[in-house]
């Protein structure tokens, strides 16, 4: 069973909640299982992700800035996909487009490069995130069986009737003493066992109590026929660190790093201290940021130099040492060696509100960038999601001073690949 909900949607046991509040129902197992992770500081990661809260007299669970797939021990999962998505009228294609953003956005987002968002049977089937990862590994793994796997010469020891490479000596006196007719041995056999195949061999296993997919349950029963002369893994650590991924190992690449995502308990969030939970959790504004980057350096013009992660200015000085680390999420630097900062934010903007939604401490973030990374002088831009109610920039700009200013633009989603910022015309963002 799976349910399907947005960043900050609740979580709720109580029927009664469900239906005055709205909560996504799950069961009580399930919601107990949630609420003592929730508040188990220190332990879980899991923390960060849901926040336990009451409402009207309700207790209720919800889910934070994080999105994709919370798998618990008792068979339910938990899908959370990007808010932007609540924005459409159309509930069921909400779900669709939110889930290809996702895709999209992943793309770009470092060990995860191997997901693809072309799969257009993802949208006819509706298949949940779960499924979806499960699917590209399968399918990772199924090109791999049809190329051939790999063998190599492997290391073995044996007490043969026969000489074969090179005898040990002090294992042939241990246990040959009184057989004098066998010799203990260590020789090179060209073997399909080896640490790539193990590793993918063992994610194949562990997929086998995830996947509810009948079409992935019956690949995944295929792979595994394949891999019928490969053993599992005896110690993960050990392979992954005997991984030899040269040329000749190219169509390794995508089913590896699938398994260690698998086998690492398939999450760069994952639940510590509850083996038998599985957790696919990304930070929304990790991933936004990274994809708003990757889509800028294909933006921009090839004069100018796109900075990520920028770190070299600091707040104040204090007894002669640097405080308080700036860091600009984007740095753009220009020909004349001019600079022009932005920054991300995975927040909704809403124009009819006080100051449009944009907080007070985001501004004095800006203006301390300003100030350390433009000497005072220059132009900032806060780059938020495009909705239907923040289509175009801000008309006018935000001036700390009149040499100092900020602009708020929308950053354009788009599935067929033409995701972009729009610009303010007055400015010289244009030259770009």
């Amino acid at each position: 069973m799976h349910i399907t909900v947005f960043e900050y949607d609740y979580l709720t046991s109580d029927k009664t909640a469900s239906e005055e509040l709205g909560a996504q129902p799950i069961s009580k197992r399930t919601f107990e299982y949630l609420k003592d992770v929730s508040l188990s500081a220190g332990e879980s990661d899991t923390n960060k992700c849901l926040g336990l809260t009451k409402r009207f007299g309700y207790e209720l669970l919800q889910v934070k800035n994080y999105v994709g797939v919370l798998f618990t021990p008792t068979g339910e999962h938990i899908e959370v996909l990007p808010k932007t998505g609540r924005k459409s009228i159309d509930s069921s294609q909400a779900v669709i487009n939110s889930r290809q953003m996702l895709l999209m956005m992943l793309q770009h987002l470092g060990s995860f490069r191997y997901v693809s968002s072309n799969q257009g049977h993802i949208a006819t089937k509706q298949m949940p995130l779960l499924e979806v990862f499960i699917d590209q590994f399968l399918q990772s793994v199924n090109i791999l069986v049809k190329r051939g796997l790999k063998s190599d010469y492997v290391t073995q020891e044996d007490n043969l009737f026969y000489q074969k490479g090179k005898l040990k000596v002090s294992q042939q006196i241990r246990y040959n003493m009184i057989n004098k007719q066998k010799f203990y041995v260590e020789y090179d056999e060209y073997l399909i066992n080896r640490p790539a195949n193990r590793l993918i061999k063992t994610a194949l296993l562990k997929l086998v109590k995830y996947t509810r997919l009948a079409a992935n349950q019956k690949l995944l029963r295929e792979l595994q026929f394949a891999f019928a002369d490969v053993p599992k893994s005896k110690s993960l650590i050990q392979d992954i660190s005997a991984l030899k991924l040269d040329r000749g190992m190219l169509d390794y690449h995508s089913p590896i790093a699938w398994a260690k995502l698998i086998l690492d308990g398939f999450s760069p969030l994952s639940m510590k201290g509850d083996n038998s939970a599985l957790s696919l959790l990304f930070p929304m504004e990790a991933v936004f940021e990274s994809y708003v980057a990757s889509v800028l350096r294909k933006q921009l013009s090839y004069e100018v130099e796109l900075i990520t992660q920028a770190s070299s200015k600091y707040l104040v000085t204090h007894k002669s040492r640097n405080q308080f680390q700036l860091k600009p999420d984007l740095l753009i630097s220009k020909p004349d060696n001019s600079l022009i900062v932005l920054d991300t934010k995975w927040k909704i903007l809403d124009l009819e509100a006080h100051h449009y939604g944009i907080t007070q401490s985001d501004l004095y973030q800006m203006l301390a960038y300003g100030h350390k990374y433009l000497n005072g002088s220059g132009e900032l831009y806060l780059i938020y999601p495009e909705h239907e109610g923040f289509t175009q920039p801000i008309e006018h700009s935000f001036d700390f001073t009149e040499e100092l200013k900020l602009w708020v633009v929308p950053f354009v989603f788009d599935l067929k690949g033409n995701s972009r910022v729009i610009w303010p015309t007055s400015c010289c963002a244009n030259s770009f």
